[in-house]
């Protein structure tokens, strides 16, 4: 089973390409208000770890992930 850590570097590192600001990226850095991440960056991402991890993620859950942290459990929580 991929543990937390496993999830939250997989995310950092996908969304380094998008880290436009060079900001130290970490599971407090949030994904719109720091990175700045438009909609449709936010779906390309989401479609991106869907890909990855081999798992649907309803949108539903969206607006309670702010932080990549956020979102790191809320994959790792899918997976389970």
């Amino acid at each position: 089973m991929t543990d937390y850590q496993e999830y939250l570097n997989f995310l950092i590192s996908a969304l380094a390409s998008q880290n436009k600001k060079q900001l130290v990226l970490s599971e407090n850095t949030a994904l719109v208000a720091d990175i700045g991440l438009s909609s449709l960056e936010v779906m390309e991402f989401i479609e991106k770890i869907e890909d990855h991890f081999d798992i649907s993620i309803p949108l539903n859950i969206l607006p309670d992930v702010n932080t990549i942290g956020d979102l790191a459990r809320k994959v790792r929580d899918l997976n389970l």
